[in-house]
């Protein structure tokens, strides 16, 4: 990795580490505490009332980094960072709507189903059409281990590379369910996506993923269990889209399925459970799902998880990083 990258990363630990000092705080101040999900597992209830939205730490740490570090570069026209991270503050935004509505309702539902679906695919068709535009995506969908690379008739590329980004988001969405989850699998991401950029694109397009990774540890400080500040939809639609964005940005979206094998099994096991209680009129495949309380309702720790979880994430993105050898 470039020096300018090993910057980011510290920048954006320290950032997000001295904004979470001031930002947790103000939340508690302003009682935007986390309402808990009525069926979840019952010792979860003792959560109740902890900050939420505090994803805006490492919103802000990433942006500050990514934009002064980068400036040079854009004053050269690379622009490749900012779009990526400007897509994922999108996204961050409409979680931000969400979590302030749940807050100020005292309730766990903030927009609905539908509002957050359209938003999200209009948000995505944007982005998509921006990179496009600004010839930083094709429509050549690049096979990794097979190293096979099919050109695609871009309308249908377009409305695919759509709805597989909404998918990540909400899978990463899913994700963040349990103290430090959605934080440590991400980090992990966040580190591929910086090597992976870095060997590809150089180091403008890793500046983005290698402070995010900074942030995000500094983040799990605060949200490692028992959980100081929770991220909110605010943080994990942002990471969802980051994740979403890199891989199109990078021309392999196809690398999500390794690198995203948590969120695919924590979405796969909701629609399972979905999909089984429907079918047999009210009975259940999993204790609980998305997969983490099921795995919770087993007898499996909170901290346990995160060490799997990310772990499992570390080997996929391994893998992932044997499959793109051929485009490096």
């Amino acid at each position: 990795m470039d020096i300018s990258n090993w910057l980011a990363l510290a920048a954006g630990f320290l950032l997000t580490l001295v904004i979470g000092r001031f930002l947790i705080p103000e939340l508690r101040k302003l009682k935007a505490g986390q309402e808990i999900r009525e069926d979840g597992p019952k010792w979860h209830a003792g959560k109740a009332g902890t900050p939420t939205m505090g994803g805006i730490m490492f919103i802000i740490g990433t942006g500050v980094t990514v934009i002064v570090l980068g400036w040079g570069r854009m004053l050269a026209g690379d622009f490749a960072h900012l779009y990526v991270y400007l897509f994922a503050l999108v996204f961050g935004l409409i979680g931000f709507v969400d979590d302030y509505r749940k807050v100020r309702q005292h309730q766990n539902e903030g927009l609905t189903a539908k509002q957050k679906f359209v938003l999200q695919l209009a948000a995505a068709v944007v982005f998509l059409s921006l990179m496009r535009y600004e010839g930083l995506l094709t429509n050549n969908l690049y096979i990794p281990f097979v190293n096979v690379t099919l050109t695609i008739n871009w309308v249908v590329y377009l409305i695919f590379a759509a709805f597989v980004i909404v998918g990540c988001v909400n899978a990463v969405n899913l994700t963040d369910g349990i103290d430090g989850l959605a934080a440590s699998v991400t980090f992990v991401v966040m580190v591929f996506f910086t090597v992976a950029a870095a060997a590809v694109y150089g180091a403008g397009l890793a500046l983005l993923p290698a402070a995010l990774a900074g942030g995000l540890v500094a983040f799990f400080a605060y949200n490692h269990h028992p959980a100081k500040v929770f991220m909110g939809d605010t943080g994990s639609l942002f990471l969802g889209g980051a994740v979403a964005a890199l891989a199109f940005a990078m021309d392999m979206p196809l690398v999500l399925i390794p690198v995203g094998v948590i969120y695919i099994a924590e979405t796969v096991s909701d629609i399972i459970q979905v999909g089984y209680f429907k079918a047999t009129h009210g009975k259940r495949f999993f204790k609980m799902a998305p997969l983490h309380h099921h795995l919770e309702l087993c007898g499996w720790s909170e901290a346990k998880l995160v060490a799997v979880f990310s772990l499992i994430t570390l080997v996929g993105c391994a893998l992932a990083w044997l499959g793109i050898q051929g485009k490096l």
